[in-house]
């Protein structure tokens, strides 16, 4: 990479220009990127173009290919090519048994010897071009060329400025790691809305039957229909949920009038609160006694701690969350049987009942994972160093076991997010996951759609942390998004 040296002298500093020319480089080599980049940068492609086609008609291989076309048509051999494949069409005519007039003959001939003259044109000039140690202009080096201009950079920034951002993020390894991610997301969430709306829209359920009732005239429930956009062509619609997903406006409720999207305003954080809470509480349980039933492997306490995991995976949690309540509520009066913002006793139960199966899923895959890792030859090297038991456990063994561990937090974090409906009922909360069961009974569908929708967006983004978290602690990652 060239530098461009500071007025002192001192500090040399990486030049843009041909940070961008061999980005851009690596970029054309992958179609979709090459699509991206040419559509972003279109008014900046327009001039490259007008370019590359100044540079072919004028330059070297211009003047090489009236060469190539003069010692062609001085050798007549248009005129052999001619005569050839005349007779080789004769003959083919012959063979089977075709009868062809003469002006049809003369057409197949010019047209078979135009294409074969252009492709001796083409490799005579390609000849031509070796000789002087030149090479054909393509778009892409054009491309590449005038991108390692300054100036050529300067004019083309302000209308290109969306083009050479995509250049920055591709340059990074890391951004560009992030940005392919959260590009993914986009396309999973999209993925989803098309999918709920669907299943929706294909469903025998009619809302307007359901909220106006059985005594509902045929007018009324066209009205409804009519009102909330449901008569409208399946296209029609499902854009514009996936328009009003985007733009944060859902329309209002079928029940109730209330606006969509400032309802889950309200009702998301909570659940995220619980989930987010559920599982660092987890994390902090699980991560220490799993690495500890590992290290005291056959032990009682690997035993013991093993069978309780295994307990916490196998009990329903509605269950466990009504024993919770008649125990610490009901008998004990220790804490609150429903949740309350007020009362920060009350969210104890809930992220404690959510978090159970949590908590034993980590603490399994913390043993297994550390039991294959403490294992390997590196760790038998570390211990001939003379490392400690705990340098061993938290320098090398813990941080190559956390990958496994990581993509089971970030499933579950999924799961959660999910299934947090089921405590939220037991414990009368208010979040997301209780609206969405609340509102597919009726069913209002721009209510389902956002719900399922803004949670499968705050999902995606848990998975784009997971797969950060996959290159800050894995190296063999690290190397790979460098290469690419």
């Amino acid at each position: 990479m060239r530098t461009e040296v500071t007025r002192n002298g001192d500090t040399p500093a990486p030049a843009i220009a041909p940070i961008f020319s061999t980005t851009c480089n690596k970029m054309f080599r992958y179609p979709p990127y090459r699509l991206l980049l040419l559509l972003l940068g279109a008014p900046v492609t327009l001039a490259v173009w007008l370019v590359y086609l100044y540079r072919r008609k004028t330059g070297l291989y211009s003047s090489e290919l009236e060469k190539a076309n003069r010692e062609l048509t001085a050798a007549h051999y248009k005129d052999e090519l001619r005569a050839e494949i005349k007779e080789q069409l004769l003959r083919k005519h012959v063979f089977f048994g075709q009868q062809v007039s003469p002006q049809k003959l003369d057409s197949q001939v010019e047209k078979a010897v135009e294409a074969e003259f252009q492709a001796a044109l083409k490799e005579r000039t390609e000849q031509l071009l070796q000789q002087a140690d030149q090479k054909r202009p393509s778009f892409a080096g054009t491309f590449q060329s005038l991108l390692e201009s300054p100036l050529f950079l300067a004019v083309s920034l302000l209308p290109g400025i969306l083009m050479y951002v995509l250049l920055l993020l591709y340059s990074n390894p890391y951004l560009k790691y992030i940005f392919e991610r959260l590009v993914m997301s986009v396309f999973v969430i999209l993925g989803v809305a098309v999918t709920v709306f669907t299943i929706l829209y294909l469903s025998p359920l009619n809302p307007a039957a359901s909220i106006l009732g059985e005594t509902a005239t045929a007018e009324q429930i066209a009205a409804f229909n009519h009102r909330y956009g449901l008569d409208q062509p399946y296209l029609v619609q499902l854009w514009n949920n996936i328009q009003g997903i985007f733009t944060f406006d859902l329309g209002n409720s079928f029940v109730g009038n209330e606006e969509i999207t400032e309802t889950i305003g309200r009702k998301l954080p909570i659940t995220l609160t619980l989930t987010v809470t559920s599982l660092l509480l987890a994390v902090a349980i699980a991560l220490p006694l799993g690495v500890i039933s590992a290290v005291k492997r056959n032990s009682f306490f690997d035993y013991a701690f093993m069978f309780i995991a295994l307990i916490g995976l196998s009990i329903p949690s509605f269950w466990q969350g009504l024993v919770f309540i008649l125990t610490f509520s009901i008998k004990l009066h220790w804490l609150p049987a429903s949740y309350s913002p007020q009362n920060w006793l009350s969210i104890l139960m809930p992220v404690v009942v959510l978090g159970t199966s949590l908590t034993a899923s980590v603490a399994r895959m913390t043993r297994s994972s550390t039991l294959e890792v403490i294992h390997e030859d590196y760790m038998l090297t570390a211990r001939a160093k003379g490392l400690s038991q705990r340098q061993l456990l938290l320098g090398h063994a813990v941080r190559n076991a956390l990958i496994p561990i990581i993509t089971v937090i970030g499933l579950q974090f999924g799961a959660m997010m999910g299934g947090s409906s089921v405590t939220e009922k037991v414990f009368n909360i208010n979040g997301i996951g209780s609206y969405i069961v609340d509102v597919q009974f009726i069913p209002d569908i721009p209510g389902i759609i956002g719900g399922v929708v803004y949670t499968a967006i705050v999902i995606s983004l848990a998975n784009v942390v997971v797969d950060i978290l996959y290159a800050f602690f894995d190296p063999r990652i690290r190397s790979r998004m460098k290469q690419d």
